[in-house]
């Protein structure tokens, strides 16, 4: 695959795609399962927040498996697993002063997550 440029974005945008991949791999969590983000500084890329890391959150969807961001724009190959949406409690984040019902939701691959 070419390095991206200027000039193709139009056309990639008007397209669309999706980076679902149709391979079969276990999900590795359920919804309802306790995780914790893990605590790591990557060398370039990632999508892991940085006020995610080491948080405690719970599974509340499965995606299905996706082309691992991280790995894809390493140049390390696609890495599939699985995405979820984990459900992080505001004050999980970001301490007492917010409310305790609000929440935050992010998307997050199997690499990003360990077992609370």
């Amino acid at each position: 695959m070419p390095l991206l440029t200027k000039d193709m974005v139009p056309n990639i945008l008007r397209l669309g795609g999706s980076f679902q991949v149709d391979v079969d791999i276990p999900p590795r969590f359920a919804p309802g399962d306790r995780v914790r983000a893990r605590d790591i500084n990557p060398v370039g890329h990632t999508r892991l927040p940085r006020y995610a890391r080491g948080r405690q959150g719970v599974i509340q969807r499965d995606y299905g498996v996706f082309i691992f961001p991280d790995a894809n724009a390493r140049g390390e190959g696609k890495k599939p697993q699985h995405l979820y949406s984990v459900r992080f409690m505001a004050r999980e984040l970001w301490g007492p002063e917010v409310r305790a019902q609000d929440c935050v939701y992010l998307d997050m691959w199997d690499d990003y997550l360990d077992f609370a």
